[in-house]
């Protein structure tokens, strides 16, 4: 045991090293600082998925995201009892890693000019919106692969979620600003689909695998609170400035207050004791910012987004209590952290949600801010149901290109 252990140490460290001298040589040959006196760099010249050009407005937004990325989803996914210990120490290592890997695969596509790839804070947040997806992933099937498994999932999920990303935004012209379908549900189902090939019998179910002690109640306290505090800047991130970035964050923020307000309202129904834990609290929250993350940026109102969260904020414990045990008897799917329930299912209603607010837009209802949400119509060059069926449209394909990608990479 102790040699296979050895052997283990050694070829993570080989592995990380040749990632690492490769990264560089990419880095030095293809990387160059984007040139802050042109800010108009990347809608003018630069294929970019995002919309957001002004290089030092982004900073405050590049900080909050990567601190969400970083602390949010790393203490997310510690309340997992048995692997608390090195939980947290995994996921900044594919933070570390997805990062790099992420500024050059989504540099290729978004920011490449003249044979050299332009980053900035822009480039740094879509980064960051990468690597969220990737630990998302990682949550369906924590502590059931080594950390040399987890950078080659890293490897392939960001290069796939890079092509998703690129077909949607880039090529359907969908709005998706904060991610329900790109980061929630392509996260989840490729790593659902990934679970499902490493499907393992004698795997523990995941009540079984949370702690019962004080502890990861603990870690999921502070990642709730990074929740609160950084999830509105996550999904306001890639908004064009303007108008629109106050309704992303107010959305945001009405989802989660409805989502965690859900879970008090359905926890004494379906559970006799009555207990709550701070582990249901976090998956409420993280519902209630999936299902706003595409339709932050649209006409939701107040009162549309805490019902969005209303509704998003049940699928959780409905779905731990009723869907997880069918699809894992069923699927053989081994969901460690429950991201189905989490991210999955609110990323798909917040799809149908951005679908119908798509088909309701117009100029008298937006006015000025038709053209930061919908540039495609405000121009005229694409009718409100031809954007609402894009964004119907970009569902199926994100489906295909998560599972297909899961299953190959798993």
């Amino acid at each position: 045991m102790s040699e296979h252990a050895a052997a283990s140490r050694v070829q993570l460290s080989g592995l990380c090293f040749l990632l690492q001298i490769l990264t560089i040589i990419l880095f030095a040959v293809f990387v160059r600082y984007s040139p802050e006196s042109s800010p108009s760099l990347c809608s003018q010249q630069l294929n970019c998925s995002r919309r957001n050009q002004d290089l030092g407005l982004q900073h405050p937004r590049f900080r909050d995201v990567h601190l969400q990325a970083l602390l949010g989803f790393g203490f997310l996914v510690a309340f997992v009892g048995r692997y608390r210990p090195g939980s947290v120490a995994i996921s900044i290592l594919v933070v570390a890693f997805s990062i790099q890997w992420a500024v050059l695969i989504q540099g290729f596509l978004h920011f490449f000019l003249n044979g050299k790839i332009y980053v900035g804070a822009q480039s740094m947040v879509s980064a960051d919106f990468c690597t969220a997806t990737v630990l998302i992933s990682t949550g369906a099937i924590r502590g059931r692969v080594n950390p040399i498994q987890m950078l080659l999932l890293t490897l392939l999920g960001v290069t796939l979620f890079t092509i998703n990303e690129y077909i949607l935004l880039s090529l359907m012209g969908v709005r998706d600003s904060g991610g329900s379908l790109t980061v929630h549900t392509f996260g989840a189902y490729f790593g659902l689909m990934v679970s499902r090939i490493l499907h393992q019998p004698h795997m523990d179910k995941r009540k079984e695998q949370q702690d019962t002690g004080h502890h990861p109640d603990v870690f999921a306290v502070v990642g709730t609170i990074y929740l609160w505090i950084f999830w509105p800047s996550f999904t306001s991130a890639t908004t064009a400035r303007g108008n629109t970035e106050p309704w992303a964050v107010l959305n945001t923020y009405f989802s989660m207050a409805a989502s965690t307000l859900a879970t008090f309202v359905l926890l004494p129904i379906l559970h006799e004791e009555g207990t709550l834990r701070m582990v249901q609290i976090q998956d409420a929250t993280l519902a209630g910012a999936a299902v706003v993350g595409m339709a932050g940026e649209m006409l939701v109102a107040p009162f549309g987004a805490l019902i969005a969260g209303f509704l998003a904020g049940l699928i959780p414990l409905l779905g731990f209590r009723f869907l997880t045990p069918v699809l894992s008897s069923r699927l053989k799917t081994q969901d460690t952290c429950g991201v189905h329930n989490v991210h999955g299912l609110p990323g798909i209603l917040g799809a149908f949600l951005g679908t119908l607010l798509a088909a309701l837009a117009t100029a008298d209802a937006y006015g000025g801010r038709l053209e930061l949400v919908f540039p495609l119509v405000a121009e005229g060059s694409r009718a409100p149901t031809d954007q609402a069926l894009n964004q119907l449209c970009a569902l199926p394909v994100t489906l295909l290109l998560a599972t297909l990608g899961g299953c190959l990479t798993g």
